[in-house]
């Protein structure tokens, strides 16, 4: 671990209840990344079930989005 980050994470202990969650989200999407990973999020999903009824996309287009490289499932 390099020392600009050891020294901002030995900072994280006084930050608010807030700003550590948001942390925690930054450094998850960061580690699903690294591990070649991709969850859609709600409002992605909503988009692609919307676009899948409203015809704008076929039934199989939506399923290919989510089978892109394997990279997207659903939730």
């Amino acid at each position: 671990m390099n020392a600009r980050l050891k020294e901002l994470l030995e900072r994280v202990d006084g930050w608010s209840e807030s700003d550590q969650a948001e942390l925690a989200e930054i450094l998850e999407q960061i580690e699903i990344r690294h591990r070649g990973e991709y969850h859609a999020t709600p409002e992605e999903l909503q988009t692609l079930d919307e676009a899948d009824s409203s015809g704008i996309a076929s039934e199989q287009e939506v399923e290919a989005a989510f089978q892109t490289d394997g990279l997207l499932s659903r939730g």
